[in-house]
């Protein structure tokens, strides 16, 4: 019987992407195939790309030709490409990669074994089938911390912001049914999720293609109900959809972590029409003010900065806004030109060094709002999820619910408890006694929590 192939997996961008490519491994798997995570024991390698701006597409490309080397150089004799890049550049990915041998779309997941079995028979693959007919109740290969997981509620999106190119990517908006979302809940908590991440294009749409109406605060209510996943993190809410139930539901659920991100990208209202986004200064302030009534409260952002007519007036807005509103996480991003989308054709397109100036002059602003943060926290107790322990230093890291994983700041912190070692994923509260220039926090446990 001839050997079946190594398999490597690599996975760009972002916890959407990490969940479809943890569905391809699952099949990978059950197909009796031996998962390798070094590249050059591979023999066949599957890229799960990113495409949303042009940074991303160039890191999915030059991984790409990362793989071509060793496919010429070394063991490696095929290449798979997967995701959003291969969705957005279907034709030119083969004409323009030749190292490449198969291309999936977004769609088509699952026919991730049939494109390894046409490589080893050195037959050329391509599948691009409608993401709305993919079957979404999925087996994962988790590739989070065992602590953690994320869970997909939805795919696409229907904002159709001027700037985005996922719609064209993912198509509209397409959740997946509650029942499905409460079962997946359950084996993540089975397999030891202490913080389940509940992530979309638009998590705050959830449910209404299907339902007829946003069904968000009830999907949060019967995972809390449901299950006993201590921490409940949301991401990718929007601010026009910031309902008085969702507010009261941060307030009443102790489960749900008060921490919210809330992209809402500029503050100028000219712009923010020409962004095609929902609302408008005003309801972007409303939506802060009411989410800052829950105590403790924490809210990331971002903006956009050099979208095609920002005027010195329009920065300057956003400068003072960002002022008035004072997130306690933000990240400033330069406007992307992409084909493809509304905005790629607008007039009044921005010279980039001005985009990186107006970059700069907003995170250096926001670095000294995140500095005073950080030393206010001086003196306090918090609790702390464990993520791990340097053998080097003694010493542990891990997050406090103000901090989303791999996006956020970290906790540093003795332990002089005891003898034993804390595990990954539990909790104990930890005194902040210093903080880092990057505003990492320091400091000492001095009990366990849960």
């Amino acid at each position: 019987m001839k050997k079946k192939s190594k398999i490597g997996f690599i996975s760009l961008g972002c916890p959407k992407n990490q969940v479809d490519t943890e569905v391809m491994l699952a099949d990978v798997v059950k197909a009796g195939y031996e998962i390798t995570p070094d590249d050059t024991e591979a023999d066949i390698v599957i890229i799960n790309t990113c495409a949303f701006i042009e940074s991303a597409k160039q890191e999915a490309i030059d991984n790409i030709l990362d793989e071509a080397w060793l496919k010429k150089n070394a063991n490696l004799k095929g290449i798979i490409v997967t995701g959003c890049l291969s969705q957005r550049y279907r034709e030119q990915v083969f004409e323009e990669l030749p190292e490449v041998d198969a291309i999936l779309g977004v769609g088509s997941l699952h026919h991730i074994v049939d494109a390894i079995e046409a490589v080893e028979r050195k037959k050329r693959y391509s599948s691009f089938e409608d993401i709305k007919k993919m079957e979404t109740a999925c087996d994962r290969v988790v590739t989070t911390p065992q602590y953690l997981a994320y869970l997909k509620i939805s795919e696409g999106c229907d904002n159709r912001c001027t700037y985005c190119a996922i719609p064209g990517i993912r198509g509209g908006l397409h959740s997946r049914p509650m029942e499905e979302l409460i079962a997946e809940a359950k084996d993540m908590e089975a397999l030891g999720t202490r913080e389940l991440v509940l992530i979309a294009q638009d998590t705050t749409a959830y449910g209404r293609d299907i339902y007829g109406e946003d069904m968000l605060v009830t999907l949060i209510q019967r995972i809390t109900a449901e299950t006993a996943i201590p921490w409940i993190r949301i991401l990718y809410c929007y601010p026009d959809k910031i309902s008085d139930a969702l507010v009261e539901e941060f307030r009443t659920n102790h489960r749900l972590v008060k921490y919210i991100d809330l992209p809402v990208q500029h503050l100028s209202d000219p712009i923010l029409r020409r962004m095609n986004r929902r609302g408008n200064a005003e309801t972007i302030f409303d939506a802060v003010a009411r989410l800052r009534s829950v105590p403790g409260m924490v809210i990331r952002s971002t903006f956009i900065v050099g979208f095609p007519g920002e005027t010195e007036e329009d920065f300057r807005i956003l400068c003072e806004g960002a002022k008035k509103l004072d997130f306690d996480r933000l990240g400033v991003f330069a406007y992307s030109r992409e084909e493809d989308t509304p905005a790629y054709d607008f007039e009044g397109q921005i010279e980039e060094q001005v985009k990186q100036d107006r970059c700069d002059i907003l995170m250096r602003e926001q670095a000294d709002r995140s500095r005073a943060r950080a030393e206010a926290m001086i003196g306090k107790t918090v609790t702390v999820l464990v993520e791990g322990f340097d053998t080097i230093s003694e010493n542990y890291w891990g997050r406090t619910y103000a901090d989303a994983y791999d996006i956020d700041g970290k906790v540093f912190f003795s332990n002089e408890l005891g003898k034993t070692r804390l595990q990954e994923g539990q909790f104990v509260l930890v005194k902040i006694t210093d903080c880092y220039e990057d505003y990492d926090l320091v400091g000492e446990a001095v009990n366990s929590a849960i």
